[in-house]
């Protein structure tokens, strides 16, 4: 099966509107700074949803995962977490009413276990045929054998990596071609590409760099306003002429519930 990898820093998005999400309509153009990019020997076409999909994420209580799981469910999908249940299945999102937070949380499902109990992860997702995945804090591919053992007819798997798989490079920003760094502190999420590469599935891996918005457990966003707020300068490093970027969650959360219709042949 083809594969797709998807760098959120090459601005590969579809135009689409954030007004579900209680925000203004926002609109995402690509505006690539260096050549255009499409996988060799492949093309993409992205499709209508034609049925409702039975999907696991693992993970899918904090940040992205919030998000995700209520498009998915907004979207008519059968949406089941897989966490170890130390945290609460469900939070409340900014801005969202009562009754829209009673209607998710009365929909999404819940299996309790440690993904690394590779047996019981085995047992219980072979039990409920699931057809879609969501990987959404996996980090080792040894992590991932256990899933795609238990669920031979997967018809999609989309795997949330990071912008950190690649090599350090001046030439921004990054496409999908670039080389890689094996010896990143990101290598398990190479591993499981490579893994997922090989493993027949029909696979996607989305690389964000930084993700910033409403209860992000990791707020790169703040120290920025701290130092604005105390009257303190912004370092710049180096020359000052590096590109980066700081996408949106709600952006994240649509780019992975829009993966889903995208296939590559």
């Amino acid at each position: 099966m083809a594969a797709a990898s998807v760098s959120l820093k090459s601005s590969l998005f579809l135009s689409s509107p954030l007004s579900d999400f209680g925000g203004a309509a926002i609109s995402i153009s690509a505006q690539n700074r260096r050549r255009s990019w499409q996988p060799r020997g492949a093309r993409m076409q992205v499709a209508a949803a034609a049925d409702s999909k039975n999907i696991l994420i693992m993970g899918g209580t904090r940040f992205i995962g919030l998000f995700l799981s209520r498009k998915l469910v907004q979207e008519g999908h059968q949406v089941t977490l897989f966490t170890r249940g130390k945290a609460p299945i469900t939070q409340q999102l900014p801005g969202e009413s009562d009754a829209e937070y009673a209607e998710f949380s009365s929909k999404v499902l819940h299996l309790k276990g440690d993904r690394k109990d590779f047996d019981f992860v085995k047992t219980s997702l072979a039990a409920k045929g699931f057809n879609v995945v969501y990987d959404i804090n996996g980090r080792e591919a040894t992590e991932v054998s256990p899933i795609l053992e238990a669920l031979p007819n997967l018809e999609q798997f989309i795997y949330c990596s990071s912008a950190g798989v690649y090599l350090k490079s001046d030439l921004l920003p990054h496409f999908e071609t670039d080389a890689v760094d094996p010896k990143s502190r990101h290598k398990g999420k190479l591993e499981t590409e490579s893994l997922l590469e090989t493993s027949g599935v029909n696979w996607t891996s989305i690389r964000p760099v930084y993700i910033y918005g409403p209860l992000n457990y990791n707020p790169v966003e703040e120290w920025f306003f701290h130092r604005l707020k105390a009257g303190r300068p912004i370092p710049i490093p180096n020359a000052g002429n590096q590109i980066t970027q700081l996408g949106h969650v709600k952006v994240g959360a649509l780019t992975c519930c829009e993966s889903l219709l995208c296939l590559m042949f």
